[in-house]
């Protein structure tokens, strides 16, 4: 009984209504109210993809498909929501084509709406996001066609040169469209046989069995009424029944009975229209179409006041009274309609729940990111503290190297000129300034190579040499030497280690040949095997273990603190520059005295000195 109050207050409201208004006799094809099929499946389809995480250009197709849908059900305001959510989604994934597209639909939808301004506004989006010269005219057409509406000469002129274009790309559905366009400007122009024709050539260039089809026939039909032809529109009128009927579309075979009430009542033929019209009610009644039943009662409501057939029409409503509850449990549209609504709500919780996850991922992503790169300068820091101590700790190695270096200079030169001093004392000056001559030259290479950690095996066996000649010279011809190097190596290509040999051979000279009662041999070898040079030093001086015996305590102190600056030099130059140095100190055995220094040397190459 609630359906039933409802109702009847409802029809009771357009009963005082009605009276006061004009004729609204005339009438269109309606719109179904309700969701198609074709609406439910691509509703279902959407909540489905949503449902199971499709790609957002999937999505936005399903969008755009849904809104299709639902413009050719008339139901342009949730069409025109669906389209923006596809328009977003488009805009987003940078797809221009599909962005000109929706926007052109949109600008439609507008239209249908009466929204002029925000149609206007798709179509200039439209035409400033496509790359097409012509599609970019045709969208603008459509702005300025609709800034012109009550100009109906200036919007007949951007219609034809639209439907210029459309002939040029042979887009036939859009075409049409522009016919039925002309046709309405045709009108306002009052040119009913203009309209007529453009309305005949909109329904040549489509299939018959698109929708479009009929609704294109009842507003042809419209324009045979305003030319006077109502036989003609008579007959396309029962031509649209006959066809509803055909395919068994209850809603539209209403509204077709309707519009053929209209024409009869148009041309002054009453009883055919309120025979028409008591069709219309009867067949909503009988197939549980509600709200195409109050549609037909409120158009039979005004006929019968208008021929005082009042208790014609009480008893009518009487009729849709006692009826009322079992068409509305008959309205399968009415179940549609919820299921639809159900549907919607599916999807729009599908939207939010998508929403969250994206706004979740992207929440995700940031904190990746941060802490990506947060690790990444971790790695970039701790990268460069560890290249600092790196480069300070070769940078102290190499000062340390260069001090154990220049610490065996003041012992040479203390020597020396000892040396020097002992020729004065003998008031031998020949000597001594033979000796000064041969020392300031030999000091002046030492200085040169003093800030070199290595040098040209030819420069260092040079400078050798005049070392071991000051020693002779010193120690009056007390032995002599021998300097032998293998003809395989190339002595100006190969470099080696400054100063580590010459204090071997003033240890060889100092502790163990200036002892001898005789003359000594000191021998100096160089041979190379592979990428290795070996260096021995051999003397057959009285030997370590007598030269322990003998030597003061100044002079062991000052013996193992010469090797032991050998042994860090050593150490240093094989952390810093990966020569590979093994040092060797043998005594030979008896009845042999002496002994044996053995150094082997990777060849270093002259691009290492840079480093040094």
């Amino acid at each position: 009984m609630r359906y039933s109050l409802y109702i009847f207050l409802l029809l009771l409201f357009c009963w005082f209504t009605k009276a006061q208004k004009p004729d609204t006799a005339k009438l269109e094809i309606l719109p179904a109210q309700m969701p198609s099929n074709s609406v439910s499946k691509s509703a279902k389809k959407l909540s489905k993809s949503l449902g199971e995480g499709k790609s957002d250009d999937k999505i936005a197709e399903e969008y755009e498909e849904l809104a299709k849908n639902l413009v050719t059900n008339n139901e342009f305001a949730k069409a025109e929501e669906y389209l923006k959510r596809a328009l977003d989604i488009y805009t987003r994934l940078g797809k221009k084509r599909k962005v000109t597209t929706v926007n052109r639909e949109l600008a439609r939808v507008q239209e249908q709406l009466k929204n002029i301004p925000g149609a206007i506004h798709y179509y200039e989006e439209a035409s400033r996001t496509t790359t097409d010269p012509s599609e970019r005219l045709l969208n603008l057409n459509d702005a300025n066609r609709l800034r012109n509406q009550s100009n109906p000469v200036a919007q007949s002129k951007f219609i034809q040169s639209n439907i210029q274009l459309l002939e040029e790309k042979g887009n036939n559905e859009e075409k049409s469209v522009a016919y039925r366009q002309l046709a309405e400007t045709n009108l306002q122009m009052n040119q009913s046989s203009k309209a007529i024709g453009n309305y005949e050539k909109a329904l040549e260039i489509i299939p018959e069995k698109e929708p479009e089809v009929l609704k294109i026939k009842g507003e042809m039909a419209k324009a045979y009424v305003a030319d006077k032809q109502f036989d003609k529109a008579i007959d396309l009128s029962k031509e649209l029944v006959q066809k509803a009927q055909e395919i068994k579309d209850v809603k539209t075979e209403i509204s077709g009975l309707q519009s053929l009430s209209h024409v009869y009542f148009s041309d002054a033929k009453a009883d055919q229209g309120m025979e028409a019209l008591m069709q219309a009610y009867n067949l909503a009644m009988t197939n549980g179409q509600t709200m195409e039943a109050k549609r037909s009662l409120e158009l039979l409501a005004d006929q019968y006041r208008k021929n005082g057939g009042n208790g014609k029409l009480l008893e009518l409503y009487r009729n849709f009274l006692d009826n009322l509850e079992r068409v509305i449990r008959a309205d399968s549209s009415l179940v549609d309609a919820k299921l639809f609504q159900a549907t919607e709500d599916r999807i729009h919780q599908l939207e939010s729940e998508r929403t969250l996850k994206d706004e979740l991922l992207v929440r995700t992503n940031r904190f990746n990111y941060v802490l990506i790169a947060s690790i990444i300068l971790m790695v970039l820091l701790a990268a460069l503290i560890a290249k600092a101590w790196y480069t300070i700790r070769i940078r102290n190695k190499k000062i340390a190297l260069q001090s154990l270096r220049r610490e065996m200079n003041p012992h040479f030169i203390f020597n020396s000129l000892n040396s020097v001093n002992q020729f004065i004392a003998q008031n031998n000056e020949l000597e001594a300034n033979k000796y000064l001559t041969s020392y300031s030259r030999l000091m002046r290479n030492v200085m040169e190579n003093s800030g070199r950690d290595f040098v040209r095996l030819g420069n260092e066996i040079e400078q050798l040499r005049e070392y071991l000649d000051l020693e002779q010279l010193r120690f009056h011809e007390k032995f002599t030497y021998k300097v032998v190097v293998d003809e395989r190596i190339d002595i100006d290509a190969v470099h080696i280690p400054n100063m580590l040999i010459q204090p071997h051979l003033e240890n060889a000279i100092w502790h163990g040949l200036r002892y001898r009662e005789d003359k000594g041999l000191l021998k100096l070898g160089f041979t190379q095997d592979g990428n290795t040079i070996f260096i021995t030093i051999d003397d057959n001086g009285i030997g370590l273990e007598q030269s322990r015996l003998i030597k003061t305590q100044n002079q062991r102190v000052h013996h193992s603190r010469g090797l032991t600056n050998i042994t860090e030099r050593i150490k240093l130059l094989n952390d810093l520059y990966h020569t590979g140095i093994r040092l060797t100190i043998n005594e030979k055995e008896t009845p042999e005295t002496g002994v044996v220094v053995r150094i082997a040397i990777k060849v270093i190459q002259p691009a290492i000195q840079p480093l040094s």
